[in-house]
């Protein structure tokens, strides 16, 4: 059983991308708040952050891709399950 994102026996999860969207948004309100901080430490952070934000950015396009995929050869994702099983 997922514990996070929808499956048969978690139709109230997530998808996938909408998990990934509510970490970058997170991630985007940390950097804000060390934007001023020019001491190394922040700086590196900063910028591990911003390396961070830019791979969940290429995640939540492929994860929006497989909904899309799936929603147009199986139904609406609301109807479980679409794949992975005969």
């Amino acid at each position: 059983m997922t514990n996070f994102l929808v499956s048969e026996e978690n139709e109230k999860g997530f998808l996938l991308e909408d998990i990934l969207i509510s970490i970058r948004k997170d991630i985007l309100e940390r950097c804000l708040k060390i934007t001023d901080d020019k001491r190394p430490e922040a700086l590196h952070v900063l910028s591990n952050n911003m390396k961070i934000l830019n791979l969940l950015s290429d995640a939540i396009a492929l994860a929006d891709d497989s909904t899309k995929t799936l929603d147009r050869a199986f139904g609406p994702h609301g109807k479980t399950p679409r794949i992975g099983t005969e």
